[in-house]
């Protein structure tokens, strides 16, 4: 079945479709809801005042009104009771709804109750006189892009979820141990649950595909246990270069650097994850294990995910490293096809000791004299695959460093079969980022406080999370802000705004711009949450902060508190809710990484699936490294089990061995085509 045979989506709506990375049905079944709205339980009117969008059933008061406002603009008006309370609904541009409903008529309403002027209302409520089609029933909400609604979404799926055989993937015996739901159950109940209790198994069922999958590509491709590796000596210039660093290394990062050591001396491949808070000094540290190499006689990498990142290291490795006579090298994507080449081809003879780089260096041309050691840096960027295209050509140590702190168990599953360095401790003489948490009803406060932070030479970042259109959620959009306070407070002031939409160059042609202080106010997404290095910034603003992680918060407000001036993180949260108020607190009383992770893995628990779900980490649509922990361990030891009995190339896991395909072929493409 292709997507064009599905009825109603034509080459406009797959075009539209394309934009969310949909070009298959399997896509289009695997374009799974990020929240859930149940409209099964009918509230009264006072019950659902307050909260967010309720079903309320209401008899009709008075004929529907319609008045018609600057020409083709109407508004439709009616009053209603739920016996008790009365109540005004109000729909916008849909004059038609004047001919449906009549005084007496009992009906279903489902909206948001609130109250303008001592006047309780519902705008655009959908309403209807049964429930049974839109109302009486747990209801997905997509991700959107612009062209495409939440209805079509929804009848695309429910015709292909109807016409196309799913067939199941994996083994009886997998599903019989584990008490999965079948997959064509899975699927349906992912899209359109009949109960809360459905939708949990439903997405155990595929959380549990997805992790096993995932961790059996680990397993089968790189594991690295044991692997025979570069013995390299420890020379005493390497304790020489540490004394005259122009700061003392913190009592944590001598531990990881010590770690570092043995395992390069060590006649086994070394492969570690050197995990630090923001600004704990992760850099150094591999800094040192990079020198070792090079007394060695041995090339290094050091692959950071954007070019902005790349060049901030190589400045950085060039200062710290003047006078060794080491030769540098930075690689990426925006250099002149000649330097390309001229670059590639000292690389490859040996007159380059250390390449910095961004993906560029992944590609095919790019050999190697004598590689020895490759460190990728904010590893979550990267995939597991890229990494190996590294580290096959040549047979190297690797350290990975991540600024996100994480329990042992995930990093494991994360990154695989890796040993773990913790710097948990922060350089003496950093200044705490003082954080805040407040509500809208502060903004016109805020703006006047970034005012002032720039006309005394500071600069500030303004984010907020990248929304799609939707139906449903009042979010704030960066490009809508960016308009708006542009044109209320920043008239004088330089702004920018870069987010995910950009293609690389505009991007990164705005980032350099606010690092060299062209640009005094950055309005962003979530993209610069890794590597940008901006000591001059001193305040971050993040605009619904409720809507994102503990950990990413924390990853966001490390953007600021680099320089020698004192930094501030005001977090705007818009929700009431007890959870989220809790979740504010915890930022505002440390600066603490690894508390914070710990703090968030409490909080999130086992979570509630009706209701915005938490977005879990880049490689998965579904799973939590945080949430799932538990099954986490589950499949460890299972795909363990698996690949060690070679069951793979068996009958029973011929469904299973094809998705392992598909998954592999998807990352290869993947690190193709970004």
């Amino acid at each position: 079945m292709r997507l064009d045979e599905i009825r109603g989506l034509g080459p406009k709506k797959k075009a539209y479709l394309k934009l969310l990375k949909i070009e298959t049905v399997e896509d289009l079944l695997a374009h799974y809801p990020f929240r859930y709205e149940d409209r099964r339980e009918v509230k009264s009117i006072e019950q659902a005042y307050g909260q967010e969008d309720a079903l309320l059933k209401l008899e009709i008061l008075n004929n529907i009104n319609t008045r018609y406002i600057g020409g083709r603009k109407s508004i439709s008006s009616v009053k209603a009771t739920d016996g008790t309370h009365k109540i005004e609904l109000n729909w916008f541009n849909q004059p038609y709804i004047s001919n449906n409903y009549k005084v007496e008529d009992w009906i279903f309403a489902f909206g948001k109750v609130e109250s303008y002027k001592n006047l309780l209302k519902m705008t655009n409520p959908i309403v209807e006189e049964k429930l049974g089609n839109n109302l009486g029933k747990i209801v997905p909400v997509y991700p959107l892009t612009k062209g495409l609604t939440q209805r079509d979404l929804r009848n695309f799926l429910e015709y292909t979820i109807k016409n196309y055989p799913i067939e199941e993937n994996l083994p009886p015996s997998i599903i019989k141990k584990f008490d999965l739901m079948d997959l064509r159950q899975a699927i349906i109940n992912i899209h359109f649950p009949k109960s809360k209790a459905l939708l949990q198994k439903a997405l155990y069922r595929l959380k549990f595909q997805e992790l096993l999958i995932y961790q059996l590509y680990l397993d089968m491709n790189y594991s690295q246990s044991n692997k025979k590796g570069i013995s390299f000596k420890v020379f005493s210039d390497i304790y020489e270069f540490i004394e005259k660093l122009p700061f003392k290394l913190t009592k944590a990062q001598n531990r990881v650097v010590k770690e570092i050591l043995e395992d390069m001396s060590s006649p086994f491949v070394m492969n570690r994850l050197v995990q630090g808070d923001v600004g704990s000094g992760k850099t150094i540290t591999a800094a040192i294990g990079i020198l070792n190499a090079y007394f060695n006689g041995y090339q290094s990498v050091l692959m950071a995910p954007t070019e902005i990142l790349a060049t901030q290291h190589y400045e950085s490795l060039r200062d710290i490293f003047m006078g060794y006579g080491i030769r540098l090298g930075l690689l990426k994507g925006s250099l002149s096809k000649k330097n390309k080449e001229q670059m590639v081809s000292d690389i490859q003879k040996g007159l380059i000791d250390i390449i910095v780089s961004t993906h560029a260096v992944l590609e095919d041309n790019v050999t190697f004299e004598n590689i020895g050691l490759v460190i990728t840096d904010e590893q979550h960027r990267f995939g597991v695959k890229q990494r190996a295209i590294l580290t096959g050509k040549g047979n190297v140590d690797t350290i990975v460093m991540s600024a996100t702190p994480i329990p042992r168990t995930l990093a494991l599953a994360k990154y695989g079969s890796l040993d773990i360095s913790t710097i948990d401790q922060l350089p003496e003489g950093r200044k705490v980022i003082e954080t805040y948490a407040v509500g809208m009803e502060y903004e016109e406060r805020i703006m006047k406080f970034l005012i002032k932070q720039v006309q005394e030479g500071r600069q500030c970042y303004i984010v907020c999370p990248l929304i799609e259109e939707s139906e449903s959620l009042n979010l704030t959009s960066v490009e809508d802000l960016y308009g708006r306070l542009n044109g209320k407070y920043f008239r004088n002031i330089k702004t920018g705004l870069v987010h995910g939409s950009l293609n690389p160059r505009d991007k990164d042609k705005v980032m350099e711009s606010f690092i060299k202080n062209d640009i005094k106010i950055l309005f962003s997404t979530t993209v610069i949450e890794v590597g940008v290095n901006v000591p001059n910034a001193n305040t971050m603003v993040i605009y619904n902060a409720e809507r994102f992680g503990l950990s990413q918060l924390h990853q966001l407000r490390g953007r600021v508190g680099r320089g020698k001036f004192q930094s501030y993180c005001i977090l705007i949260n818009s929700s009431r809710n007890k959870i989220s108020r809790q979740r504010m607190r915890i930022m505002e009383s440390t600066n603490d990484g690894f508390l914070i992770a710990k703090k968030d893995l409490e909080l999130r628990g086992s979570g509630d699936v009706i209701g915005v779900r938490q977005s879990g980490d880049m490689n998965f649509k579904l799973v939590d490294f945080f949430r799932d922990i538990e099954l986490f361990e589950k499949i460890q030891s299972l795909t363990k089990e698996i690949v060690e009995n070679n069951f793979l190339n068996t009958k029973e896991y011929r469904g299973l061995s094809r998705e392992l395909d598909r998954y592999s072929q998807s990352v290869e493409k993947e690190i193709i085509f970004n």
